[in-house]
């Protein structure tokens, strides 16, 4: 681009200054926001189980009743079976869990249970990026209120 005079210098100045200060506001506003999300896993985990308490580890939960499931990046797997919240720590592999992988499970049978193997599959670009091995369910009920 041919420059016509110190009125094309003055109007790029300006631009760039306006360029930098936006710049600025938007990272200034995205530091509030990511610093929120460096809770740890277990952090995570706690906050999620807040108000329960930990039943007796058992080995199968029933697929037909489990409603959702719920990824702990790094940690776990939740699963909800009515009010209760199955919490899976994989014996192999946790390390690789991630929040945006789609399960999927392969099972001999109605039920899920710890001797099982669950693929994770990459939800953007579809392809299987690890699996874990199941460990012991551990069931958490809501404390009863006292009246």
């Amino acid at each position: 681009m041919v420059s016509c005079g110190s009125g094309d210098l003055w109007y790029t100045v300006i631009m760039r200054k306006i360029l930098a200060s936006l710049f600025l506001a938007a990272t200034a506003f995205a530091v509030p926001a990511s610093a929120a999300d460096q809770k740890t896993p277990q952090e995570k985990l706690d906050r999620l189980l807040t108000g329960r308490v930990a039943g007796k580890p058992t080995n199968c939960i029933s697929l037909a009743s489990a409603t959702s499931s719920q990824i702990i990046d790094g940690k776990a797997i939740v699963y909800r079976v009515g009010g209760t919240l199955y919490v899976n720590e994989p014996r192999s592999g946790a390390d690789t869990l991630d929040s945006d992988d789609i399960l999927v499970t392969k099972t001999y049978g109605s039920q899920l249970c710890s001797i099982d193997s669950v693929k994770l599959i990459d939800r953007f670009s579809r392809f299987q990026h690890g699996f874990v091995i199941l460990g012991d369910f551990v069931p958490y009920t809501r404390v009863k209120q006292a009246n």
